[in-house]
Order: C-alpha cells, then structure tokens, then sequence
C-alpha cells in the first residue's frame, strides 16, 4: 500500500436539522484547497450526522433518572450496571455504554442519539457528494468507542457506504506461507481511528478524509459485518 494522507476539514458549519451534510462537505473542501477526489473516503462524525438527522432531545443533564430512562429507551437491553453507568446493547447491535446518547459537543440541554440507520446515513452524504461534485468517494459514520479489555477510546465505524467494513483474509496466507484462519481486518474501524487523530474531541473539526486506500476496499458493505453475533461472543 502506498501512504496514506489524512486531511481535516475545517469550516463546516453549525449543523442543524434538515442540513444538507454532502453540501457542507464539498464546500469546505473547495474553499480550504484540498476538494475531494477520486478514491478519497469521507469520515464523518456521528454527531453531526444525528444533528441533521434530528437526533437530538432535550434532556436535563442533572437528571440522572431521565438519563438513564433515555439510555434504556436507545437499548434492547442493558449488558452491565456500575452505579450510574450502563454498558447495553442498542437496537443496531452495538454493544457501548449508554448507548450513544451524548451531551458533549452540543447545546446545553440537549443529547445527541446516535442515528436510525449509520448505512444509510453513509449512503445519503455518498450521494450528495456524487450529486454535487461528480466524485466516487466512500463515506464512514464515526463514532467513539471504549474498548472491553483495554482503557481509553477511539473512533469506531457505526456506518458505511462504498467502502469495505471488514477484510477477510482467511484462505490467504501469511509471509511464511502460512494459511490465515481467522484473520479478519476492521478496516472501516481503522479508517476511523485514523481520521479521529487529525479531527480530534474538542477542535471542532467534524469531518477528514482519507486518501490513499487500496482501490480494492472501495466497495459496498456494511456496519453489520462488523458486528459479532451473541453466539460468537464469549463475554456477553
């Protein structure tokens, strides 16, 4: 693989209900000199997709009890209980704490929820952009994560759109000739991670692109792939 450049996009508006996020998108790119080509893939914060989306509720943020009602409410069912945290499975199959529901990098009394269908989130901004500037990008919806047995987050994929969730390499063969059997890359979660370090949590820089990628993992797929089955899963 050749090396990959990770660009920030800076000057995307307050987003609000009803937004067209392609259009914020292909704007901040022409105007910061960096537009959006061939191949790219276009990472996009969950919290803006939700805003525009309309995925925000009022909510007391001292309210611990609505809180909790609304964390449950996102779920399908509630994994494990510490005091006020709640680690649950919501109604796409994630498995996180609370559920997505986020009060950080948004109005005062408000919660962010994390969107009805990440796929299609991906699919719609994939379609503007091809819309308005005549690109074949793919799109990540990104989110962050914490990880089960290890501290600290970073950014997940929780959609996709013309690019690849996972790459299985199972039935190839490692540089010893060895077969792989259970080799299966996360490359949408990479992709994620990757774009998280040049976005960061408190910059205000929602969106990056990636460049660089196989031309091979430009494809479609889906967050689901990701997403391992309860009779696969050793913890839950």
């Amino acid at each position: 693989m050749n090396s990959l450049t990770l660009v920030p996009l800076h000057g995307i508006p307050e987003v609000g209900t009803g937004d067209v996020l392609a259009s914020f998108i292909a704007d901040a790119a022409d105007e910061q000199g960096t537009p959006l080509q061939h191949g790219d893939c276009v990472v996009v914060t969950q919290k803006i997709v939700s805003k525009a989306e309309g995925r925000v509720v009022q909510i007391d943020p001292e309210d611990r009890e609505a809180r909790r009602r609304l964390v449950e409410s996102e779920s399908v069912r509630v994994l494990r209980r510490r005091g006020d945290s709640l680690i649950v499975e919501t109604k796409h199959g994630f498995v996180c704490a609370a559920a997505g529901v986020d009060i950080s990098n948004i109005a005062e009394g408000w919660a962010a929820l994390l969107p009805v269908d990440g796929d299609k989130s991906a699919k719609r901004i994939r379609d503007g952009l091809r819309a308005a500037r005549a690109v074949e990008v793919g799109v990540v919806i990104s989110d962050t994560f914490g990880r089960a047995w290890r501290r600290g987050q970073t950014d997940v994929a929780i959609g996709v759109s013309g690019i690849a969730a996972m790459l299985d390499l199972r039935g190839s063969t490692d540089t010893q000739g060895r077969e792989l059997v259970v080799t299966e890359i996360a490359v949408a979660d990479e992709i994620a991670g990757a774009a998280e370090l040049v976005m960061g949590k408190s910059a205000g820089v929602p969106v990056a692109v990636v460049r660089g990628l196989d031309p091979a993992w430009f494809h479609e797929s889906s967050v689901r792939e990701l997403i391992r089955a309860p009779a696969d899963d050793m913890f839950r």
